[in-house]
């Protein structure tokens, strides 16, 4: 720790007003500009992120997909998984996959617990009290344990080979893309994105959870409406953790989309509640968002349009623009 600050403080002389020696405090950072931030892990860890890192020799990001690992969950094995492995057709004949059933595609952020993370078993657990899903889990954590520039440079790869997969999946059992649901938090969110282009667009819905926002803003791999029939993004730490301008379909921005109710300064909270969100819409529906006129208007959340329920499991979802809801502090919000 005392290294760390030390550290800290170092950076803090070279570059001035970059960076606060203070963690926790984000006002600082300026998206696009600069250079080091504080980043939370999903175990709670703060790390100090050098968004300049120079990674061009780091050739593990080109090839990640390669170690992208593939969890089966079903209700009748809602808590220990089977691995499906792509090019291994007796992978899917001894599981629980059923191509009748609908399918969701769930990939964590910037990890260090991959397929076990928060988000992960929050929302496996909403979707399947709800029905019988075919929920593949992917753990890429073999890259997105370390550097987070090097786990951003290796979504492209990721989100291919998660693309890739799906698409072997479905045509070994004869299913179909109408039937599958993308779902990604931070990073996963771009992931999800690409797996999406990858596909050629055939999968009935993609949604991301707070897609991540540092070195994403002019990044032509981020998540976009075209990845899917339908896109949806829910923001909710817009300008920090996650990115503050419109990437779906629809874009929803609770609470402004910036700060949530409840999370007082920790970033990992204001992150989280996106999927916390959509578990929430699973189980009472009762999140409502109204259309906004523009951005500005969705992120000071005085919006007064057309009604639309944030989340939810409806594959045939279709709708266009952006919009803001109230929420409460704790669950079920």
């Amino acid at each position: 720790m005392k290294h760390l600050v030390v550290f800290v403080a170092c950076i803090s002389l070279c570059y001035g007003s970059t960076i606060s020696r203070i963690p926790y405090d984000y006002s600082h950072y300026v998206d696009g500009e600069s250079r080091f931030i504080w980043m939370p892990r999903d175990d709670g860890e703060l790390v100090l992120v050098d968004l300049w890192e120079d990674i061009n020799n780091r050739r593990e990001s080109k090839t990640a997909g390669a170690s992208n690992l593939y969890w089966l969950y079903t209700r009748r094995n809602p808590e220990e998984y089977q691995l499906l492995i792509h090019g291994n057709e007796s992978s899917i004949i001894n599981s629980n996959f059923q191509a009748d059933k609908p399918t969701i595609v769930q990939v964590h952020g910037w990890s260090t617990t991959g397929g076990n993370s928060v988000f992960n078993r929050v929302t496996k657990k909403a979707l399947l009290e709800v029905e019988d899903y075919n929920i593949i889990v992917v753990d890429w954590r073999a890259i997105s344990t370390g550097s987070y520039v090097v786990s951003v440079n290796a979504v492209p790869s990721v989100g291919e080979s998660i693309g890739l997969f799906v698409d072997w999946l479905l045509t070994t059992t004869d299913g179909s893309w109408n039937k599958v649901h993308l779902i990604g938090f931070s990073l996963g969110a771009h992931a999800i994105g690409n797996a999406g282009r990858a596909a050629g667009g055939r999968a009935a819905r993609l949604t991301g959870f707070d897609p991540a926002g540092p070195l994403w803003r002019l990044n032509s791999n981020r998540l976009a409406s075209s990845n899917g029939q339908y896109v949806e993004a829910i923001h909710t730490n817009a300008g920090v953790m996650g990115i503050l301008i419109p990437v779906g379909d629809v874009d929803f921005y609770p609470n402004g989309g910036a700060l949530q109710p409840g999370c007082g300064a920790d970033p990992n909270c204001h992150h989280d509640r996106a999927y916390e969100f959509f578990a929430a819409s699973i189980s009472t529906g009762h999140l409502v968002g109204q259309k906004c006129e523009d951005l500005t208007e969705a992120t000071a959340g005085r919006c007064s349009g057309t009604p639309l329920s944030l989340g939810g499991t409806d594959l045939n979802k279709r709708a266009s623009g952006l919009y803001a809801m109230r929420t409460g502090d704790t669950w079920p919000f």
